[in-house]
């Protein structure tokens, strides 16, 4: 309860819910992109289940923080660079992203659906194991900000609560305008490629900020936008 009183426990709080939604945005478009693979029926269920995944992973990864702090030592040198555990997860996934997002745009260009000629329930999980990995690199840097923010584990473990909840409902959203704009969802690959690049340079130690890829995708997502409003008319 006196957590509840605290003004500045509120403040943290809401500021990391805020973070926990805005670093979730590439989460929520790779998973989108993957779920739109499905059946129409497991979609729904898919996103949800994704997302709860996600959730888990992160709150798991914060009672893990010791652990956590050992990703970052040197585990071996290549070509004069020190290569750690995280580096190492960080170059696998976005080598991932890239080469998912390529074979995704290649799929479209040739007009034929991505989905692989799989059982439902076989299809379903094979695409909610991919979430799942994707899911613990997308949380790394999501629980170094928090445990950065707040030293309440109570107060983090309630903010990703929240900002996963909200998620959910933005990701249906998310979903249905992806899918009713092709070019949209180019734009959308071409990020999750950007970003599969970024996280490959961060393993080799080059730093690029975040906020340079955010702000060109919105500049060319307000460029589309104006397209499309053009070609209704």
């Amino acid at each position: 309860m006196e957590l509840l009183h605290d003004p500045r426990v509120w403040v943290a709080f809401a500021t990391l819910a805020l973070l926990e939604i805005v670093l979730g945005i590439d989460n929520i478009i790779f998973l989108s992109l993957l779920v739109d693979r499905l059946p129409a029926g497991q979609r729904r269920s898919g996103r949800l289940l994704g997302l709860g995944i996600a959730m888990l992973t992160r709150v798991a990864l914060l009672f893990s923080i010791t652990w956590l702090t050992r990703l970052t030592r040197p585990l071996a040198v290549v070509l004069g660079r020190s290569i750690s555990i995280r580096g190492a997860i960080l170059a696998v996934a976005g080598a991932f992203l890239c080469v998912k997002s390529v074979l995704e745009i290649r799929s479209m260009l040739r007009e034929k659906p991505a989905q692989r000629a799989l059982g439902p329930g076989q299809g379903f999980w094979i695409t909610m194991a991919q979430i799942g990995v994707i899911d613990v690199v997308f949380s790394l840097d999501s629980v170094f900000t928090a445990v950065g923010l707040s030293n309440r584990i109570e107060v983090m473990i309630a903010a990703i609560i929240c900002a996963v909840l909200f998620m959910m409902w933005l990701s249906s959203l998310v979903s249905v305008f992806l899918h009713r704009y092709p070019t949209i969802k180019v734009l959308a690959l071409v990020f999750l490629f950007a970003i599969g690049a970024e996280l490959i340079g961060e393993s080799a130690g080059f730093q690029v900020p975040q906020s340079y890829l955010y702000v060109a995708m919105a500049f060319a997502a307000a460029v589309e936008s104006i397209n499309i409003r053009l070609g209704k008319r």
